[in-house]
């Protein structure tokens, strides 16, 4: 039996990634920041148990101390042991403005959930993966995205916060590959998201006007297929690489 733990899991790309998983054979731990009261998440904990009945939802916010620790805590008390992190969870911010107008308030949102909340919950769950005495293969992944390098001067702060992860990416990849876990980043592109819904048919336009080499948007299920294959140990002789999932766009083209 395989386990992972998943951020950011009942919607979007989280979604297609834990129910990826579910599919492959994994226990998941799913972990969202809504209550499993919530319709949508209702139906989302339903669909990944009809796949994986001994999977399960929590609800914490990454951001916080507590909830970094209820999932550190919960997760290895049911799962007994973890062979897989994904680092999901992540905000866009709630304005898009320009980068001279970009508030303290939405920096601070966004790198405070997107890149110091998941690197401190990297920390504690490497910590207790570090404990484990096993021959499993073991990896985190870091979904990141293109924006780590594609500059968006109307979200300067995602953008800086998914390149922040990049740099988090390599460092816990030297430090844990003497602990036999491998550590990767997978950098979406353009996918078909809630996060994305209210640019699409700009996004779109751009697709058809021949952004992408691959002229469509991506979707979850594109970048899960990516995060299953290097959670299964897919490029075990590699650590610290970062996966894009983009349809080409990073491709130099003349």
């Amino acid at each position: 039996m395989r386990t992972a733990i998943v951020t950011g899991a009942a919607r979007g790309i989280g979604r297609g990634i834990s129910l990826g998983l579910a599919k492959d054979g994994y226990v998941v731990a799913a972990v969202g920041t809504r209550s499993a009261d919530d319709p949508g998440v209702k139906a989302y904990i339903e669909e990944l148990k009809a796949i994986s009945p001994d999977s399960f939802y929590l609800s914490a916010d990454i951001s916080k101390e507590d909830g970094r620790e209820k999932i550190v805590t919960e997760s290895f008390a049911r799962l007994g042991e973890v062979d897989v992190l994904v680092n999901n969870a992540g905000v866009a911010p709630k304005v898009r403005a320009d980068l001279l107008e970009m508030s303290e308030e939405s920096f601070d949102y966004v790198l405070g959930v997107n890149l110091r909340g998941t690197f401190f919950l990297t920390q504690r769950v490497a910590q207790e993966m570090v404990k484990q005495k096993t021959d499993a293969f073991r990896a985190i992944v870091f979904t990141t995205s293109i924006s780590a390098d594609v500059s968006s001067i109307n979200r300067g702060e995602y953008c800086m916060s998914k390149a922040g992860l990049g740099m988090a990416v390599k460092l816990y990849a030297h430090r844990l590959a003497s602990e036999g876990i491998n550590v990767y980043a997978v950098r979406p592109g353009i996918i078909a998201t809630d996060m994305t819904a209210g640019v699409h048919e700009k996004y779109q336009n751009m697709i058809d006007g021949g952004l992408l080499p691959i002229a469509r948007m991506g979707e979850p299920e594109d970048v899960a297929a990516a995060v299953c294959a290097l959670a299964d140990g897919a490029l075990r002789y590699s650590t610290g690489e970062e996966i894009n999932v983009d349809g080409g766009f990073m491709l130099r083209r003349l």
